[in-house]
């Protein structure tokens, strides 16, 4: 082989990254040169690093296998995004994949940078069967609180799917209105290739509609910190005051705006029994009228 065959050879097999030919391969076992022994050991180390990624993401899919496996095929990963921010919406994700998929680099959103979520978010919504966003505004999150907001937001992303999810894995959630099989996994967007997902497109939706909302509402940085309470965000609040799209239910805007600290909302175990107590009573009150 001469050094520009080697060369070529690099630029397809290592930089390219086409699969090695069996009788490519014996050559360059053959070859002496170190740069033929170079390529080599770059393909072993892509090899090794696709074996690895492949156990990752069958591991990712153990919730999901055990499903299909039984059945069940419209299985919706669910997740959010936007949850502690002090402006702009909670936004949430649902994803839905057909059985066998197999998705590379879907990783929790939080562990990855904004062009590989941006590039993953293209691949999902090309290779899953269905996927959808819902979101809920600042004015909503203020009136029932952001638990409440993030619930609400999961329930508008399943109901966009388009199908009837036959099952739902949730990130340490659940939706116990809906009336469908479901599965609270705690760190879900790490143990689950469905809740990782739709973490991913929860959280590129919500970047872009505040790269939107930084161009209605100028000043605050909205397209760099996404709401966030970071310093430029809470330094912009003080100086430039609320907008619009400020939570008015959190601490940092009220304090702003010089309105009282609001008191704490009851825990999630009690607004549900006070739910279900209104229910039984609204039950009993329907009872009765049917009796007379």
């Amino acid at each position: 082989m001469t050094r520009l065959v080697l060369s070529e050879l690099r630029k397809r097999y290592v930089r390219e990254g086409r699969p090695l030919e069996a009788s490519v391969e014996a050559a360059l076992r053959a070859d002496a040169r170190p740069g033929a022994q170079a390529i080599l050991e770059s393909i072993a180390k892509r090899r090794r690093e696709n074996r690895a990624e492949g156990q990752r993401v069958r591991k990712l899919l153990r919730y999901e296998g055990e499903l299909w496996e039984q059945g069940v095929i419209h299985v919706a990963g669910v997740d959010e995004a936007g949850m502690s921010p002090l402006a702009g919406p909670v936004t949430a994700a649902a994803v839905v994949f057909a059985p066998g998929a197999r998705l590379r680099e879907i990783d929790d959103s939080k562990k990855l940078d904004a062009p590989t979520r941006e590039r993953l978010a293209v691949s999902i919504k090309r290779e899953c069967v269905a996927w959808a966003v819902g979101f809920v505004e600042a004015e909503e999150i203020d009136r029932m609180n952001i638990y409440w907001a993030g619930l609400l937001a999961m329930q508008r992303a399943i109901e966009g799917l388009g199908l009837t999810p036959q099952h739902l894995l949730l990130d340490a959630r659940k939706l116990a209105h809906l009336d469908i099989p479901q599965q609270a996994i705690v760190k879900g967007d790490q143990k689950s290739l469905s809740i990782a997902a739709a973490s991913i497109l929860a959280k590129t939706a919500r970047d872009a509609r505040m790269c939107e909302l930084d161009a209605l509402y100028p000043g605050y940085g909205f397209a760099k910190h996404k709401g966030y309470p970071v310093q430029e965000h809470t330094r912009a609040l003080s100086t430039l005051g609320a907008c619009v799209i400020h939570r008015r239910s959190f601490g940092p805007v009220r304090e702003v705006l010089g309105l009282p600290p609001l008191p704490p909302w009851p825990k999630a175990s009690e607004m549900v029994e006070r739910m279900a107590g209104k229910a039984r009573r609204q039950l009993s009150l329907d009872l009765g009228e049917d009796e007379r």
